[in-house]
């Protein structure tokens, strides 16, 4: 979509001309609902049906504004922020602020993204790097390291000074910690520049507990017959509700130009047909010339919704589930559906996809849809992100919970197996610093949070006692935030420089060898070499296997003879030679290229 072309959105404030902006908020339980403008005379909006009230004011770009609104006709009226506000003056109990969009000169309006399958994720926490002019500087260095697209967590409104984006309230809103619209898309368009791709995290299942207002004008913009793990369900039978959600993504989509959007647990949306409408409404109204990617995070597995070209890819949590288990031998909470032969789930997920294709979870429900028929960049694969690292009581990374030489056979597989790699802020080298679970609540909620996190990790056998429990930091302190901070001047200090060395080696050899075969790429499965080792093998797209070896156990594992290739790379010396005499030593990967036709598949 061109400026020619610009949408007209059903919600909040659209400059329309000069000194000339219209408003548009829809309050089914509202019966009047008046526009107030700083410097002007309140404006009594009028009801265009539907539940929506409009109204235009003699007002332009940072002009601030707000709605009151009356349930009926005796109250004195609440004065809300827009739901749909592009920025907030002071939060999101300030003022919304009036956002021309199409202001920022974009220089690199010729950019078009690029294809899926170049995609290595790079994810990172927006606040913790200082906010968008801080993060502005480390943009060269990603490009440099190999990564090709970055994944902002949520940018939405929140409550308070500090916190992951997953409590945003209001979800058209750049929080003003991190700065201004026009900062972001400078931020997006540098990136651009330097040939990385950009995508967000977005947040449809839900609202934030602190600052949501909806309830006491739109009622059934939630329902009262389905609870998720964050209160009322968000009704998406209301096409209000539908649109209101869709206009966003649009948004994010044209006016900022992102590159893609990451759809944050959708298995807490009960309509599913919404997601497919959805991605039907953004891929017909953006421009077909752009590469525009929707990935999904799911714990359904449903593999439907990855085919037809309605989404992209999904987030692999099974692949990162049983790579943990492997890794730490941790069984607890979720990990415990993964406890069982990990190899042969493994076995399953490199060879398949999903690891659960309608089998039975612990609790004894089935999860999942079949998946190996999807190609194996529908899966996104990681060994750490915000969830799995910051939902640990104490945040560690793997840095500090893997043997050493086993993470970094680990590391060989995440970065150079067909799936898409993600890496989480500090990983590239090795960083040992927490990312703990932060927020900025007010005193009853704030209390509230900090002890339903301690009660969260009871049953885990390390919080067993109070004394422990009480160990945990305090998500609403500000030291839990400051912990969580990255501190990149130690990647440049041993340890930490070797392994960033071999991650950026790592995914040179991505972009040379792995990217140019990998559009059109199958699997032809895996097989387990031992309760700690894999080997698993894919068919390129120019009749090359590629072949990767892991054994992350203590001992050699005896292997038959794969047919050596050409190396692309092994962690420790002589790994592909090794797997040609039969042995593959411990803690150790080894990759390399097959030009040898008419070799058998390996069952799955």
């Amino acid at each position: 979509m061109n400026e020619a072309q610009r949408f007209e959105y059903g919600f909040g404030a659209q400059v329309i001309g000069p000194n000339w902006t219209r408003f548009s908020l829809w309050a089914p339980s509202a019966s009047r609902v008046d526009l107030e403008v700083e410097g002007l005379a309140a404006i009594v909006m009028t009801h265009a049906g539907e539940g929506r009230f409009v109204g235009e004011a003699a007002c332009d770009h940072g002009a601030r504004y707000r709605y009151r609104v009356f349930p009926d006709v005796a109250s004195e009226g609440i004065a809300v922020s827009d739901p749909a506000s592009r920025a907030q003056a002071g939060g999101i109990e300030g003022p919304s602020l009036v956002i021309d969009p199409y202001r920022h000169a974009w220089r690199h309006a010729d950019w078009r993204g690029r294809p899926w399958h170049e995609t290595v994720l790079y994810e990172l926490h927006l606040g913790t790097l200082g906010g968008l002019a801080a993060a502005h500087q480390w943009l060269p260095y990603l490009a440099e390291l190999g990564v090709t697209a970055i994944e902002l967590m949520p940018v939405a409104a929140f409550p308070g000074k500090r916190n992951w984006g997953y409590d945003g309230v209001l979800p058209y809103a750049v929080d003003d910690t991190y700065g201004e619209p026009e900062a972001l898309k400078s931020f997006i368009d540098d990136a651009h520049g330097l040939g990385l791709m950009v995508f967000l995290d977005v947040v449809y299942n839900h609202f934030g507990p602190d600052g949501n207002y909806l309830p006491r004008y739109a009622g059934t913009f939630f329902r009262d017959d389905r609870q998720t793990p964050w209160g009322p369900a968000i009704d998406f039978r209301q096409p209000m509700v539908r649109r209101f959600f869709i206009e966003n993504a649009l948004m994010w989509l044209d006016e900022y130009r992102f590159d893609g959007l990451r759809l944050d647990a959708v298995h807490a949306i009960a309509e599913r047909d919404f997601l497919v409408e959805l991605a039907e409404t953004l891929r017909s109204h953006l421009d077909p010339r752009r590469h525009v990617h929707l990935v999904l995070e799911n714990e359904h597995n449903d593999a439907e919704l990855l085919e037809d070209g309605h989404f992209t890819a999904q987030w692999n949590d099974d692949w990162h589930n049983v790579m943990h288990v492997l890794l730490t031998g941790e069984h607890e909470g979720y990990y415990a559906d993964f406890a069982d032969s990990p190899i042969d789930k493994l076995v399953r997920c490199l060879g398949e996809g999903f690891i659960f294709q309608g089998q039975p979870t612990r609790d004894g429900q089935p999860r999942g849809k079949p998946s190996a028929h999807l190609p194996p960049t529908a899966f996104v694969t990681f060994l750490q992100n915000h969830d799995q690292v910051g939902n640990r009581a104490l945040g560690e990374r793997l840095t500090l919970l893997a043997e050493p030489q086993a993470l970094e056979a680990a590391t060989l597989l995440l970065l150079l197996s067909p799936m898409v790699p993600l890496l989480f802020m500090g990983e590239e080298w090795a960083s040992e610093q927490p990312f703990l679970f932060f927020t900025d609540h007010r005193a009853e909620l704030a209390e509230a949070v900090r002890e339903g996190r301690r009660a969260e990790f009871a049953e885990f056998s390390a919080f067993q006692d109070p004394d422990s429990r009480a160990a945990i930091p305090d998500p609403n302190a500000a030291a839990t935030f400051e912990a969580s901070r990255p501190d990149f001047e130690t990647r440049n200090s041993s340890p930490h420089a070797e392994w960033l060395v071999f991650v950026r080696h790592l995914l040179a050899i991505r972009h040379a060898e792995i990217v140019p075969r990998l559009d059109g790429a199958r699997a032809l499965g895996a097989e387990a070499l031992g309760d700690h080792a894999v080997v698993a093998r894919w068919q390129m797209n120019d009749d090359t296997q590629l072949v990767i070896a892991m054994n992350l156990s203590e001992q050699p594992v005896a292997t038959r003879a794969f047919g050596v290739g050409r190396n692309l790379y092994e962690t420790r010396e002589g790994v592909a030679v090794a797997t040609e005499s039969g042995n593959l030593p411990a803690h150790c990967a080894a990759a390399w290229l097959k030009c040898e036709p008419g070799d058998e598949e390996l069952s799955a």
